[in-house]
């Protein structure tokens, strides 16, 4: 499998664009699939310079309803005339909200008409082809991201806390996993236990963000105590999984997390293929 993250936070190279948001692509003998769109058009011109043709992918995935992964689908769907779009039937329905860094929108407003077609709605779970799987998270063995606590929702009836019915989980393979999480709002090792439990199959590669976020004077959020439970949860539960993150792992977090994985974990930028 080849992947090659077209939208990130971080970039190590000034020839590649960054912002807050991610878009990944993979490749494999029998599929093309994108997982997100970023915040913008932005991952449109870092496949351009990095040999990866947008117009030619076959299935988009849409993690959940948040702009930092749905902001470029309008670019996209001007761009590729052939791609199936997946993503929760709650994404279109609902308004999403953050109040850090002040009370704003994280929703996108788009007349999806032209293309209606071409989307496909989950509630739970649907298989796609005998390798792609795609469903929702509902264990809650482990507690949800404390960032969570920022984010909200409006379906209709008034602003409420965001509960993440939104939020789906990609994987691909018939035996090893690769498992994508897109920002893991359900929490990671909620995400892959639900994965182990729904596959029965190992868990091989994980990408996306943890949701795990720096604390700073006005928010606080996992303690480095916090951190290392979960460091030590998914070392012990997943010896092998390769775990590659970026985008909503804070830079704190990702130190306190490598010293426990070593190996096992590495982080993402814009222009990063594996």
């Amino acid at each position: 499998m080849k992947i090659v993250v077209l939208s990130d936070n971080k970039k190590t190279c000034e020839s590649f664009e960054s912002e807050h948001g991610l878009s990944v692509y993979i490749e494999t003998e029998n599929q093309r699939c994108l997982l997100d769109v970023g915040a913008s058009d932005i991952f449109i011109r870092n496949a351009e310079r990095l040999g990866v043709d947008i117009k030619s992918v076959d299935l988009l995935f849409i993690s959940h309803g948040h702009a930092d992964h749905l902001g470029g689908l309008l670019p996209f769907l001007e761009l590729n005339k052939k791609a199936t779009v997946i993503l929760s039937k709650y994404v279109i329905n609902q308004k999403f909200f953050s109040k850090r860094n002040g009370f704003h929108s994280i929703g996108i407003e788009m007349n999806i008409n032209l293309y209606k077609e071409r989307f496909v709605y989950v509630e739970s779970e649907l298989q796609i082809d005998p390798e792609i799987r795609v469903f929702t998270t509902r264990s809650d063995t482990y507690p949800q991201p404390k960032a969570n606590k920022t984010l909200f929702k409006d379906e209709g009836g008034g602003l409420v806390q965001d509960d993440f019915n939104h939020e789906l989980i990609f994987t691909y393979g018939a035996e090893d996993l690769f498992v994508y999480t897109g920002c893991a709002h359900k929490g990671l090792l909620n995400i892959l236990d639900a994965v182990s439990f729904k596959t029965g199959k190992n868990i091989a590669t994980v990408v996306g963000g943890f949701h795990l976020l720096d604390s700073n004077d006005l928010w606080q959020f996992e303690t480095s105590s916090e951190v290392d439970v979960i460091a030590t949860v998914l070392k012990s539960k997943y010896p092998h999984t390769h775990f590659i993150t970026g985008h909503c792992t804070g830079e704190k977090v990702y130190g306190n997390l490598k010293k426990h994985l070593g190996n096992q974990l590495d982080q993402f930028y814009s222009g990063y293929t594996s």
